[in-house]
């Protein structure tokens, strides 16, 4: 006798994915003859463990089919599950589909509260993210000291440390607010919805993430009234401006800190313990050894338990609802898993309370639905924190895929996202294959080893090299931009830019040298997902077609119709049939009852009515 179980098989779960609370779900094990005996069974029990308390079983009742069990889950949070038969379990295998064992592994669900929701302006839209000092420069600027301004745009960033250890990243090259509003027809043509910005508030770095004043604008970018007419152009072409969010350290160089007298006037807490910004910081010995970021002490972390810390972020005239008064659109919070659950709960609320329509995104590099960090498990989509995460693990998949030849973890990766996901939170997921975190996808797909920073600096891909480099890139955003989510152009990628791991993926945006080709095919891809099928990538379902080792049929559907994407990463050559007449979206090319489509080849078709 053979069993069958897959959670994402609506016959064996009958709701797939994560659910709300109250949620009744029916879980089926189909049994079926086979030419062998691999197992008989007089009994099944359901085997449900709520996340860090003991298990619990629940008889399973034999029906006509196998065995079947119904269960209601009132309280939000993880439950992992198995089934135990006589002597043997049944757990999560390969795609999800159940494997007999001894010692399974358990599958898992997610149980949100039903009243959370994710805004829907973000969902099938297409997100850019920008690093604002090196995007584009219009005007002239006034450093302050201790900053060096670059005059020769594109250069090399400066990556070696001072004389004392220490990379300083104080180099600028003079990209500001106003560079991107000359740049918002270019970005609006690439279909551009979101705009995601690197830190923007006043900082010592070019990263800004070493936060010098929460409330003002760095003046090398621009002012304030600068920062309102790009919110403003933006919006008038359909677009929206998400910040970053920088909550879990500032600058040492901050007025908060003030570790170098800098902010004349203002008591930092590094200069008194009176400083009405002493608890923010915790100290092991005053003044000069303080908790710091991963023990970088130009970041010094903040106590996000403080009262005070906490009403100037989240309070009435705080930094949250200030800046969503200007009109953004949102945050993405770098760091999340370093914010405290209760941190993240409580910006939510004050969020969603000036705006309800406002995004909140967490920078997380693994699976959000059940990542622990520090020992603790993190909750981040269960009703109360975020609304979407960076997609890292897609991400890693794609490439995975792209650059192996093997679609096993992207298959994984997909099914345990829809498996572990609510659906209010795929449909926004940030679809990513680089940021400033990562080298630049071209550079990624060039595959060229470099032995240190001084080799990254000089090292080009040839023009074959990026040639084949450049074709990766098309399959792996053909992925990015179909599967559920919204895909995110960091800025170049649509160029070709090329670079390793920061400062050289952080480089000027070259607009005298772009690669025209790969740009029309991203403006392409845009197109498709803003046209007629929009409904499809903005909420549609994910239902695999076809699947082997080399090749990838799957479909989106909506209620307005469905798309169905192919990508072939081998010489193989294969043939879908389908009934009704189709056509290609990206190529325009029309076929009758069956596709047939060479080695490493890909497109989105779809019926024509």
């Amino acid at each position: 006798m053979k069993v069958y179980f897959n959670p994402l098989d609506k016959a064996c779960k009958s709701l797939t994915g994560a659910i709300p609370r109250k949620s009744e779900v029916t879980f089926n094990i189909f049994c079926y003859k086979s030419g062998e005996v691999d197992f008989s069974a007089d009994s099944c029990t359901f085997v449900l463990s709520p996340d860090g308390c003991a298990p619990v079983s629940y008889p399973m009742h034999r029906t006509e089919f196998g065995w079947s069990v119904n269960l209601k889950f009132n309280q939000i949070g993880l439950y992992f599950y198995h089934f135990r038969f006589d002597d043997i379990a049944l757990g999560r295998g390969l795609l999800r589909e159940g494997k007999l064992t001894a010692t399974p592994e358990n599958y898992q669900i997610t149980v949100y509260d039903d009243r959370f929701t994710t805004p829907d302006w973000m969902k099938g839209g297409v997100m850019y993210q920008i690093f604002p000092d090196r995007f584009c420069k219009s005007g002239d600027c006034v450093l302050k000291e201790g900053k060096v301004f670059r005059q020769d745009w594109g250069g090399i960033p400066r990556y070696q440390p001072n004389e004392y250890g220490k990379v300083l990243n104080n180099d600028f090259f003079g990209g500001n607010l106003n560079g991107i509003r000359e740049k918002l027809d270019y970005l609006r043509e690439l279909n551009v919805t979101v705009i995601y910005l690197n830190p923007i508030f006043e900082a010592y770095s070019n990263h800004r993430y070493d936060t010098g004043d929460y409330m003002k604008i760095d003046s090398f970018l621009g002012t304030e009234e600068d920062f309102d007419r790009l919110i403003a152009d933006a919006k008038a072409r359909g677009i929206k401006i998400v910040l970053d969010g920088v909550f879990n350290h500032t600058g040492d160089n901050s007025r908060y800190f003030n570790k170098y007298g800098t902010y004349e006037g203002v008591l930092g807490a590094h200069q008194s313990p009176l400083s009405p910004y002493s608890d923010w910081y915790r100290f092991y010995h005053f003044p000069d050894s303080y908790e710091s970021w991963w023990g970088i002490d130009t970041l010094p972390a903040v106590n996000e338990g403080s009262p005070s810390y906490q009403e100037f972020i989240f309070g009435e005239d705080g930094v949250l609802r200030h800046w969503l008064r200007h009109g953004i659109g949102g945050y993405r919070l770098d760091v999340a898993d370093e914010l405290p659950d209760f941190f993240l709960q409580k910006l939510r609320k004050a969020v969603k309370e000036e705006d309800p329509d406002a995004v909140i995104i967490g920078e997380v590099w693994e699976d959000a639905s059940n990542k622990i960090a520090y020992s603790q498990r993190r909750k981040y989509l269960q009703g109360y924190e975020l609304d979407s995460v960076m997609n890292y693990p897609l991400k890693d998949a794609i490439i995975s895929y792209v650059t192996s030849a093997n679609t096993t973890q992207l298959r994984e990766t997909i099914f345990a996202l829809i498996d572990h996901y609510p659906k209010q939170v795929l449909d926004c997921l940030m679809n990513i294959l680089g940021t400033h975190d990562t080298p630049r996808i071209v550079t990624v797909m060039g595959r060229k080893v470099c032995s240190g920073k001084d080799e990254m600096a000089v090292t080009r891909l040839s023009t074959e090299e990026k040639r084949a480099a450049i074709e990766k890139v098309k399959m792996a955003a053909l992925l990015q931009f179909t599967l559920p989510g919204i895909p995110c152009i960091y800025y170049g990628d649509e160029t070709g830019m090329e670079g390793y791991i920061d400062p050289f993926c952080r480089r000027c945006f070259d607009w005298k040298n772009v690669d025209e080709d790969l740009g029309a095919y991203y403006r392409k891809l845009g197109n498709v997902r803003e046209g007629e099928f929009a409904e499809a990538f903005r909420s549609g379902t994910y239902r695999e077609i076809f699947a082997d080792q080399f090749c990838l049929v799957f479909e989106r559907r909506s209620e307005n119709g469905s798309v169905y994407v192919y990508i072939n990463n081998s010489t193989n050559e294969y043939t879908v049939r389908f009934k009704g007449r189709y056509r290609e979206l990206l190529s325009g090319r029309t076929f009758d009852e069956k596709l047939h489509f060479d080695g490493f080849s890909y497109g989105i078709i779809a019926k024509i009515k």
